[in-house]
C-alpha cells in the first residue's frame, strides 16, 4: 500500500444492504462523490484492494511519471 498522502481523494469501504455480507467501496474528492464500485465485493478487504487500486490510478494517472 502507498504511503503517500492522496489529497484530495479519499477511499471509503462500507457494507451492502444486499447481498449481506458483501461490500463496496467509494472514491471521493474533497467529500464529493467521484467513483463507486459497480459490483459487490465478497470481503471488507477485497474492496479495499480494489478501490485502492483504482484510486492509485485516479491519482497517479494524470501525473507524468518520467
Amino acid at each position: 500500500m502507498n504511503t503517500e498522502p492522496m489529497y484530495p481523494y479519499s477511499l471509503e469501504v462500507m457494507p451492502c444492504e444486499k447481498p449481506a455480507g458483501h461490500f463496496q467501496w467509494s472514491i471521493r474528492e474533497r467529500g464529493r462523490l467521484i467513483q463507486r464500485s459497480d459490483r459487490p465485493h465478497p470481503s471488507e478487504s477485497k474492496a479495499r484492494e480494489k478501490g485502492q487500486a483504482e484510486l492509485e490510478r485516479l491519482f497517479f494517472g494524470g501525473r507524468d511519471r518520467r
